[in-house]
């Protein structure tokens, strides 16, 4: 493609234009396969005893604009105050504590990891 002088710079600046714009959709891509993968591992790793907190897990958009996109990933249990509980533990009614069950924040680290792994690929 041939530019004259004159148009050297637009020429320069719709080509770092693209550039961006192909980096930002890429990037955004990446966060919601990371957000997808993350509710899948959680959804594995969750202590199971009926199931029903397992299968709770989902992932949404929080925000997203031109420049950035934020998803949670979370529980959609009721209960919502058992993640807490299942992740820190807790004191038993008769004295005593329940062991932690460390499965969320392990999640979260692998997906930060992942998320930096992929973005320094592109």
């Amino acid at each position: 493609m041939k530019v004259s002088i004159a148009q050297f710079a637009d020429a320069i600046s719709k080509e770092l234009s693209e550039f961006r714009e192909e980096k930002i959709d890429n990037m955004k891509k990446i966060i919601d396969d990371v957000a997808k993968e993350t509710t899948s591992d959680l959804k594995q790793t969750s202590p199971k005893r009926t199931g029903e907190y397992a299968k709770h897990w989902a992932n949404k958009t929080v925000t997203e604009s031109a420049l950035k996109k934020n998803r949670v990933v979370y529980n959609r249990n009721p209960e919502y105050r058992l993640t807490h509980l299942l992740e820190k533990g807790h004191a038993k009614r008769g004295g005593g504590r329940v062991s932690a069950i460390p499965h969320i924040e392990p999640a979260y680290e692998k997906a930060d990891k992942e998320i930096e792994r992929r973005i320094k690929q592109i």
